[in-house]
């Protein structure tokens, strides 16, 4: 089994399929976007389908896929049937902005995908312009519509962005009251291609459970999994829930079972790492199955405390990866 030194059991992989987008994220990478990297350095399917096995043969129950944007990448869809043959996985969820993902959902839901997280941080369109640097909210809309209407439980990724969308919080809430899904808030993250932005209000944790209690009465927390990355709520009588998620703040470190894999093979321990090792390099130079799950058990040994440790271990000067390459 895959155990760190502190004791916490790893059973949930991260996997970026691609580094490739359709959006410009501004809180993802800079506005001028980010050279990506040859095809021939990216894992193929087969390497990817391999890693998965070997590590759910030794405690890895659950996958995210993830990218840049998964279904980005020409036979996306055929890695998606691959992978429901690993009975090993009791869960495969994807990372999606949406824009692709339209004509899909009903293979989706024959795969017995768990959950789509769609990313949708403004519910106006000229917000969604100046964010996501695309025009693409109707379409987007659209298809969280259609997520509602299916079989797929939906989690809708909100990026809380100081000076740019902290005022549809409630707002965002609110759609939870007749529509059953869950709405999750994340901290904006220093991951954009330039390092951690000047703000003007630091909208954490805290603040953004005030801003919503500000708002609504008989609000009650929801027991989740240890391992969980959202702190979850529920307004009384509303269908959905909300979530919010810690990501800069790091208060969930300490029962972490998360690890990653980008689209080129990097193994990172923590999200605030530079990386570990290149799996993809091991791989081809011949190894074997041992060989990679002996490599898995020896570098999760070494995953840190927490977010704090592994970003004052880093050998650059802070942190300014772009989401966008190491995988949402």
């Amino acid at each position: 089994m895959l155990v760190d030194s502190f004791g916490r059991k790893i059973t949930y992989l991260r996997l970026a399929v691609t580094d490739r987008c359709n959006l410009r994220c501004q809180y993802c990478m800079p506005a001028e976007g980010i050279k990506i990297v040859e095809r021939k350095d990216l894992l193929t399917f087969k390497e990817m389908y391999r890693i998965t096995r070997v590590l759910s043969e030794l405690g890895v129950n659950k996958i995210r896929l993830t990218g840049g944007e998964p279904f980005v990448r020409k036979d996306f869809i055929s890695f998606l049937d691959m992978l429901s043959f690993n009975d090993k996985l009791d869960e495969i969820n994807i990372t999606t902005n949406g824009a692709l993902i339209a004509p899909h959902i009903p293979k989706l839901e024959q795969l017995n995908i768990k959950n789509i997280n769609l990313s949708l941080d403004t519910l106006r369109a000229d917000r969604f312009l100046k964010i996501k640097r695309r025009n693409l909210f109707h379409e987007t809309y659209k298809v969280f519509e259609n997520l509602l209407e299916s079989s797929l439980n939906l989690k809708l990724n909100v990026v809380v962005q100081s000076g740019f969308n902290t005022d549809e919080i409630v707002d965002f809430v609110s759609l939870t009251k007749d529509k059953n899904f869950e709405v999750r808030f994340i901290e904006e993250m220093p991951f954009n291609g330039s390092g951690q932005r000047d703000m003007q209000e630091n909208w954490d944790f805290t603040k953004i459970l005030a801003e919503v209690q500000n708002s609504f009465e008989n609000i009650n927390a929801i027991a989740t999994k240890k391992s969980a990355t959202a702190k979850k709520f529920q307004v009384k009588n509303f269908k959905g829930t909300f979530g919010i998620i810690p990501a800069f703040t790091r208060t969930i470190c300490n029962d972490c079972n998360r690890i990653r894999i980008t689209a080129t093979g990097m193994f990172k321990n923590c999200l605030f790492d530079e990386g570990v090792f290149n799996i993809r390099d091991f791989i081809r130079q011949g190894a074997s199955d041992e060989q990679l799950k002996n490599l898995f058990i020896n570098t999760v040994q070494k995953k840190p405390k927490n977010g704090f440790i592994a970003e004052a271990n880093r050998l650059s000067n802070g942190v300014s990866e772009s989401m966008w390459t190491i995988g949402g």
